[in-house]
């Protein structure tokens, strides 16, 4: 099978899914094309059957802003013509899987199928834009399978977007031999020695873009309230826009000898694997592909109510879920857990047991090979599909 992905290349849930998924696929003999502004930040190395083709946006004076859409558009449309693929995979409703019904336009191969993927953003976010729901629900119904990562965003969807299409939940998924438990005493000792962390005290962990929505303050308001009754620290992974008030925050806080803000890491495994715990008290979560990895890693996750979070976790069994906002009952949730070792052990036992059966990656790709498979199977002869 030939398979055109289009994603977002930097940093984020949506385009280290989509990367992951394409390297499975190639992995298990299909042919891989990458159509996007640059390469995908999780294609480290060179891969047999994946091919990447980047975007060029020119800055023409006639325009206003560089026509990103269009010449993406294009491009795809060039590479389903040159390359004979047989499906297109959009992540993201727009602007990619409105790029992709235009490019099966412009492009002489008409039966090429559109499987287009919600991520969040474009839902959770953009959704509540008006002016943009015309064009969502238009990448939805146009595509010929339309995924979503959470049973959470699909009913949200529907709610916003009123769709025509049927949209079928398809959970995300880990790449299990970079984000497992080997070695993780060892890397927690190493990882601890290099931030003067005591040996003894508990690690508390967060990563994300650090935008508002991602509630970072009550990460630290609960690792505030933990430390009262454990030792123990925080580390923060990554970087974004409300990154200088949480530095405030906890320097008002007077907390800064205990809270470790390590930037953006290639190797944020090793990270979760220095975690006991791992917050994610968002305000708005389509799914937490990074809380998915760290439980992966062996660190028991606390997370908010909001949108697939709730999924992932089951409460007290696998972790803990709070109401958005509440850092108290975080903190509370926190003391019990690493006060307890027979119950942190029980936990993340049943906690690893889970991850591994419910996102098991195998199982994951091969919902979404099913889906290439019932497009490829259901294409008329004039080109129409029927699914």
């Amino acid at each position: 099978m030939k398979i055109g992905i289009t994603c977002y290349p930097s940093v984020g849930g949506s385009g280290v899914i989509a990367t992951e998924l394409g390297i499975q696929m190639a992995r298990r003999g299909h042919e891989v094309h990458f159509i996007s502004s640059s390469v995908p930040f999780r294609l480290e190395h060179n891969y047999d059957n994946i091919y990447t083709h980047r975007t060029e946006v020119n800055d023409y004076s006639v325009f206003k802003y560089p026509p990103y859409d269009i010449t993406l558009s294009s491009k795809i449309s060039e590479i389903i013509d040159r390359y004979e693929l047989d499906v297109i995979h959009m992540h993201y409703a727009i602007p990619h899987a409105v790029c992709g019904i235009l490019a099966r336009q412009m492009s002489k191969k008409k039966d090429v199928g559109i499987v287009t993927t919600l991520h969040g953003t474009d839902i959770t976010v953009l959704g509540h834009d008006m002016s943009l729901v015309s064009a969502i629900k238009f990448g939805i119904d146009n595509s010929d399978i339309t995924t979503s990562v959470s049973s959470s965003l699909t009913e949200e969807t529907y709610e916003l977007i009123q769709p025509e299409s049927e949209i079928e939940t398809v959970y995300n998924f880990v790449d299990e031999s970079r984000f497992n438990t080997g070695k993780r005493d060892e890397i927690k000792q190493k990882l601890k020695e290099k931030l003067n962390i005591p040996k003894n005290s508990k690690v508390l962990m967060h990563t994300s873009n650090f935008r508002k929505i991602k509630n970072a303050d009550d990460i630290v308001r609960t690792f505030y309230e933990t430390s009262k009754e454990i030792d123990c620290h925080l580390v923060f992974v990554g970087d974004g826009p409300d990154m200088y008030s949480i530095r405030s925050l906890v320097s008002s806080l007077g907390i800064e000898d205990r809270v470790h803000f390590a930037g953006q890491q290639s190797d944020v495994s090793s990270y979760y694997k220095l975690s006991d715990a791992f917050l994610l008290l968002s305000a708005k979560e389509s799914f937490g592909l990074a809380m998915l990895e760290a439980m992966y890693c062996g660190a028991v996750p606390v997370g908010s109510t909001a949108g697939g979070i709730s999924e992932v976790i089951k409460h007290k069994e696998t972790g803990y879920v709070v109401e958005v906002g509440d850092y108290k009952q975080a903190a509370a949730y926190l003391i019990e857990l690493l006060n307890d070792d027979t119950l942190y052990e029980e936990m993340q036992d049943k906690m690893l047991k889970d991850v591994k059966e419910r996102f098991n990656m195998d199982s994951i790709v091969t919902e979404y090979e099913n889906l290439y498979t019932r497009l490829l199977a259901g294409a008329d002869n004039d080109g129409t599909k029927s699914i």
